[in-house]
């Protein structure tokens, strides 16, 4: 009894803190601490891996019960305000203010979602949260409501901010649009564009600001055009001493001086010569691809976002890289084509780097039936969870029914990199050959 009145006295935590707790949950833990938390959590990732390997009968498991050799965890060179993307909503905050701009608390199954402001956030530069700020105060003054769920109408939405070592600042806002006319939302745009050039917002010093109508969760640009209403189209980042040109919708890594070392780390592990051809799965803005350019003869990058694409191409010819080639669309569409009638005697080494969702069974089908294919390299920022399947379907002995011929793969090196100080995420680089 006396120990539950005791935990009983103790003070409910501020949302501040609630917030702190479920975006960055080892904030309080100092750095080499956080370290040793994702070491052990890679370890158990690995040690899942083994004892999956060996139920499809492969001995993979090592004395230590791991797959493979696992480096210790790659120190992020920053660790606080590291982010150069943030993704702020719009809700109800505690204080009742249904135009809060922030993070959520809570979750939509328990009905309890809080959106609390990301002031005292420590991954989240202050640039971004000043941008929060003054998109908080611009809605708040506005007529129009924010729009929480879409069956029940309102209009203003998320923010996106993205940041670049160059001191450039990119916002985008997402609107829905319900039943305003053209008329209306011409009105809106030009509040926001007056508001963050002219008014509270100059203050922002916004190098774009992007808007997009959307009446879905999630829009591509193809879906629902960016609508550039200041500034320039791109901002640039400098990377490895190349410069990259980045769209709204293009994928970055979030942590640009931690990309920088898992890079130059891959370069190492690619093993390329001169005459290898680096095929880049999943290459966004092409960042992989062409920071290792010059040590290969070719690169050929695959990717779905069509911006990212043509940010790849313009990345290349800026700064003066002709041995890239660049493919849009799916990765299950092209890569089978493009393997299935591969000549090239040159080596070949594969560097995937997918979304959570991992690799299609497709992607992974042409990628074991490519025999010029020996040396992989896997980033995956989730490793428990799609990737896993991928690592199986990748080292599994032949199956017929998933179309998965040739030699499988083995893993044989895995170093995690932290890219995401204060939570519990991990970018983890596993190698496999075959």
């Amino acid at each position: 009894r006396k120990k539950a009145r005791a935990s009983c006295s103790l003070p409910e935590p501020s949302w501040e803190e609630r917030l702190a707790n479920a975006v960055t949950p080892l904030w309080r833990l100092p750095y080499q601490e956080q370290l040793q938390v994702k070491y052990e959590s890679q370890r158990k990732i690995l040690q899942t891996l083994a004892s999956r390997l060996e139920e499809l009968g492969i001995d993979a498991q090592k004395p230590d019960g791991l797959c493979c050799p696992l480096q210790p965890v790659v120190p992020s060179p920053i660790i606080n305000g590291y982010r150069n993307k943030s993704t702020f909503s719009v809700n109800r905050g505690p204080d009742g203010n249904p135009k809060t701009v922030g993070l959520y608390v809570g979750t939509g199954r328990g009905r309890n979602i809080v959106c609390v402001k990301a002031n005292h956030v420590e991954n989240i530069p202050s640039k971004h949260k000043q941008v929060a700020q003054c998109y908080e105060e611009f809605i708040c003054g506005s007529p129009l409501d924010s729009c929480i769920l879409f069956h029940e109408g309102g209009h203003w939405r998320e923010l996106v901010v993205r940041t670049t070592s160059c001191g450039h600042t990119m916002a985008t806002i997402t609107f829905h649009p319900q039943q305003l006319g053209q008329e209306a939302l011409a009105a809106q745009k030009a509040l926001l564009k007056e508001f963050f050039t002219r008014g509270p917002g100059a203050a922002c010093a916004l190098t774009s600001l992007y808007f997009q109508e959307s009446t879905m969760t999630r829009c591509s640009h193809e879906q629902s055009p960016y609508q550039l209403l200041h500034g320039a189209p791109h901002i640039f980042e400098e990377l490895l001493g190349l410069r990259f040109r980045i769209s709204p919708d293009a994928f970055f890594q979030v942590n640009t001086a931690g990309a920088e070392v898992l890079y130059q780390v891959v370069g190492e592990l690619c093993q390329a010569t001169e005459d290898t051809v680096l095929l880049d799965i999943c290459c966004g803005t092409g960042t992989i691809g062409l920071s290792l350019a010059h040590r290969v003869s070719k690169v050929i990058g695959v990717e779905v976002v069509e911006k990212a694409v043509e940010d790849a191409q313009w990345n290349a010819a800026f700064n003066g890289i002709s041995n890239c080639e660049f493919h849009s669309g799916k990765a299950e569409a092209v890569l089978p084509q493009l393997l299935a009638s591969w000549e090239d005697a040159r080596p070949l080494v594969a560097v995937v780097n997918p979304s959570r969702a991992g690799l299609h069974y497709r992607v992974i089908g042409a990628i074991r039936n490519c025999s010029s294919i020996r040396r992989l390299l896997y980033i995956s920022c989730k490793p428990e969870g799609e990737a896993m399947r991928n690592f199986l379907e990748l080292c599994c002995p032949p199956d017929p029914k998933k179309k998965l011929a040739g030699e499988p793969f083995a893993p044989v090196l895995a170093i995690p990199f932290d890219m995401f100080p204060h939570t519990v995420h991990c970018e983890l680089v596993l190698l496999f050959t075959r």
